[in-house]
This record gives C-alpha cells, structure tokens and sequence, in this order.
C-alpha cells in the first residue's frame, strides 16, 4: 500500500520546486566519517524546526536502509506499528518501503503491521523529504511507537537490534521528536537540556524515567527509549549533540514555544 503525504503544503511546501530549495538551505554541514546508527530529528512545521533538521542529517552518515522511529498524535492504530510495503509519497517523488526488512521487523514481539497508525500521522512524513534528499534511494521502515510501558519499549528495542545483527544490516536509525510544547523558554531549556543529557549518556531507561518525573512533555520520548536500547544494544559508542532551538527562536515569542534538539549516535 502506498502513503500519499497528508502535511505538505502545511507543515513544509508543497511543490516540488520550493520543497527543494527548502531542503538546499537546511542541509548544510560537514558530514560525519563513521557510520550513524541513530539519528534524532525534530518534526515541526520548517520555518520552526527545519534548521535544526537539517544540521542532524547533512551531518549524519547515514545507511541507505533506514528504520524510522516516530510517536504516534494521532491514537489510532497500533502501539507499535510497522508499514510494511510500498512507498511513501512526496512533493515529485516517493520512498520505497524495504518491505523484505518490514517483513522481519513485523512479526518481532511487541511489533504490529498497521497502516491505520500511520496514515494521519505526520511526524514521519516530516523528516522524509530530507532523507530523500541526503540519500537518494534510500529505503524506509516506518515505525509508529506509542507504547507507555518501559520493560515492553526496552525489549522491542533489544529485539530489533537482535534482529540487525542477526541479519547482517548496514542499517540506520532516524528518530523523530519534539521536545517540551508550550512552556516558557527558559523551562522549556532547563527540562529539555535534562533529557538531552539522557539521550548522550545512551540511556534509555534514564531518558524515560526523567521527562516522566519532571513531566516534560516530549512527545517522542517512546521511539527515542526504543531507539536508544537498540542502539545500544548495537554497540554505540560515540554520541555527538548538534543543535538546539525553540519556536521561539523563530518568531520571537518566548512565553509558550516548543523545543527542538538534533543528536547523532555512531
């Protein structure tokens, strides 16, 4: 099945044309010598977090088989749902699914083939244009996570490492997620930056149990807890944070914005 996009011409353009030039001036950056295994993105509309998007990818060495990590806005569909076919389509253009990995990835504990998670939802579709564009023919496993409970996150995590080590993948991680919503910049720096430090220690139980004490409201702290117990279970050695701003930032109103932070981990 394939994915029309449901965000372009809202969260970032919809022709093909200013999408391009769009994506030219955020992807700029020296681009890392070893491997990445995990990206983490923002996924916001681009005038907001665009910049801070493209900074992780130009400098990211990216596989050309992805897996995409994304929280799921919208409830509907599965806690962990897989896309397992076709492409996702964009702005002049489309991202073939690696369906003979998705097949694998499915059928995991934990993991379910779903459309319904996806087809509303935009934290993914966000990113793709950039990945399209920072590696072309580069093939997607979208993965919808919205799975509460740290043991079950932690174990699919694990389970999908197992699963790329046992495959021989020269894979790469992408996750998608926004930081604090709607709080003060300064509270918004303070609690972000505690969850940033979680992120760089490699770990996930950490990153999970701070933002849910301290109530940040991180709406992609599920994929980035899987996504880091992968990728630590990978071997990752080497975290490098890249950047950090809010909407704030952006349109110089501090009093309510949204947090977005870019990490790369090899």
């Amino acid at each position: 099945m394939d994915r029309e996009p449901v965000v372009a011409g809202q969260f970032y353009p919809g022709s093909a044309a200013a999408l391009d030039e769009k994506l030219s001036r955020y992807l700029q950056g020296e681009q890392a010598s070893a491997r990445t295994l995990l990206a983490m993105v923002p996924h916001a509309g681009y005038p907001f977090s665009g910049p801070v998007a493209g900074k992780v990818l130009a400098r990211s060495n990216l596989a050309s088989r992805i897996i995409l990590l994304g929280p799921n806005h919208t409830g509907q569909g599965q806690r962990i749902a897989v896309w397992g076919d076709g492409s996702w389509r964009l702005p002049g253009g489309e991202v073939m699914v690696d369906e003979d990995t998705a097949s694998v990835i499915g059928k995991l504990p934990g993991y379910s083939f779903d459309y319904q998670a996806h087809l509303r939802e935009h934290s993914l579709e966000v990113i793709l244009p950039f990945l399209a564009r920072a590696v072309p023919g580069c093939k997607i496993v979208p993965i919808s996570v919205a799975e509460p409970d740290l043991q079950v996150l932690m174990r699919a995590g694990e389970d999908l490492a197992r699963t790329i080590r046992d495959l021989a993948l020269d894979v790469s991680l992408v996750v998608s997620t926004d930081m604090s919503h709607f709080v003060p910049q300064e509270q918004a720096r303070r609690l972000d930056h505690m969850a940033i430090e979680r992120i760089l220690d490699l770990d996930p139980q950490g990153l999970h149990q701070v933002v849910k004490q301290n109530r940040i409201s991180m709406c992609g702290v599920m994929p980035t807890t899987l996504g880091l117990a992968c990728v630590r279970e990978m071997g990752a050695r080497s975290t490098e944070f890249i950047d950090y701003a809010t909407s704030g930032d952006a349109i110089g109103d501090y009093s309510q914005v949204v947090g977005y932070a870019g990490v790369v981990v090899s």
